[in-house]
C-alpha cells in the first residue's frame, strides 16, 4: 500500500484548489446538503427586516434564501474566502433579481463598512479557521449585542457514514494518517464541548444544540454509483491524493468506490448514506 505524508489531506485551500473543486461540482454539492440547509433555515426563523451575515456562503444558495426571508427591509450579506464562488453567487443574485450581496474576504479578519448585523448564519462554513477563537471574536465584533448565531457543523465522523465509507475504501489503496482532533476541517467541531469553549472564548453564550440525522445522497439526489464515485474523485481532497498515486491505484480505488456506492444505491433516490449534523444556536 502506498504511504502518504501527514499533510495528505491538509491545506484545504478554499481560495484556490478547493474553491475550484466546489465550483466545478456546485450543483451536486448544494443538492447533497440542501436538506441540512433547509433545517437550519427553519430553525433560524428569519423575520422581515433582519440583517443577516452568511458565513462561508459558497455559491450563495443560503444567502439568497435568507434575502427572500428578510425582505427589502432587511439585508443578507454572504461572506466567503473563495473569489470564484463569490463571483458565481453574484451572478445568481443578479440573474434572479435578488437583493442579496456578497463579499470575498477572510471572516477571521474582515471589517465591514456596515451597520452591525442582527444574525449570523453558517451552513458548514465555520469549521476551517486556523485560530477559531480570534476568528469568532472578529465575527462577534460585526454583530449587535445579543445577536443570535445559527451554525450547522458535522458531528463525529463515526456518525457520518458518507465520509467513513469513502475513507474506508480510500485507505485500502493509500495509507492516510488519522485526522487530528480539532484541526481545521469538516469535523473540527465534532466535539461540542470544544465548540462551546470556542464560542464562549469569543464572547458568545447560551449555546443550544439540536441534532440532525438523515441519509446523505452522495453526489446529489438521483446520482448513480458511477456518478457518486466521480463526484468523490473530482471534488474531495481524497481524489487528489489518489490521483497522485498514479492511474493504476486510482482506477482500482474507482472500482471499489463504485461497488461501495452500489450497495447503498436506492432507485430514484441515489446513493444514500447516513449523516449526522449539529445545529447550533448561541447569542452574542
Amino acid at each position: 500500500m502506498t504511504q502518504t505524508g501527514p499533510d495528505a489531506l491538509k491545506g484545504e485551500d478554499w481560495a484556490g484548489e478547493m474553491g475550484e473543486r466546489w465550483l466545478a461540482n456546485l450543483d451536486r454539492f448544494e443538492s447533497m446538503i440542501a436538506p441540512i440547509g433547509t433545517a437550519l433555515l427553519e430553525r433560524a426563523e428569519y423575520q422581515p427586516g433582519e440583517r443577516v451575515l452568511d458565513l462561508g456562503c459558497g455559491g450563495g444558495a443560503t444567502t439568497l434564501a435568507i434575502a427572500e426571508a428578510v425582505g427589502p427591509g432587511g439585508a443578507a450579506l454572504g461572506l466567503d474566502v473563495a473569489p470564484m464562488l463569490i463571483a458565481r453567487a453574484q451572478e445568481r443574485a443578479a440573474a434572479g433579481g435578488s437583493a442579496a450581496r456578497f463579499v470575498c474576504a477572510d471572516a477571521a479578519t474582515v471589517q465591514l463598512d456596515e451597520p452591525p448585523f442582527d444574525r449570523l448564519f453558517s451552513r458548514f462554513g465555520s469549521m476551517f479557521f486556523e485560530a477559531p477563537v480570534p476568528a469568532f471574536t472578529n465575527l462577534h465584533s460585526l454583530l449587535r449585542p445579543s445577536a443570535r448565531i445559527d451554525l450547522a457543523v458535522w458531528a463525529h465522523p463515526r456518525d457520518n457514514a458518507w465520509m467513513m465509507e469513502v475513507m474506508g475504501v480510500v485507505r485500502q489503496h493509500v495509507e492516510i494518517p488519522p485526522a487530528i482532533p480539532r484541526a481545521p476541517g469538516p469535523f473540527a467541531f465534532e466535539d461540542l464541548g470544544y465548540l462551546e469553549d470556542v464560542l464562549t472564548g469569543a464572547g458568545f453564550s447560551g449555546m443550544d444544540v439540536a441534532p440532525y440525522a438523515g441519509l446523505q445522497p452522495v453526489g446529489g439526489p438521483g446520482a448513480t454509483p458511477d456518478e457518486a464515485t466521480e463526484f468523490v474523485l473530482a471534488s474531495m481532497a481524497v481524489g487528489r491524493v489518489l490521483a497522485e498515486q498514479g492511474a493504476d491505484v486510482c482506477d482500482s480505488a474507482r472500482a471499489d468506490l463504485t461497488a461501495m456506492f452500489t450497495r447503498h444505491h436506492r432507485v430514484g433516490e441515489g446513493d444514500m448514506l447516513p449523516c449526522k449534523v449539529w445545529l447550533i444556536t448561541a447569542h452574542a
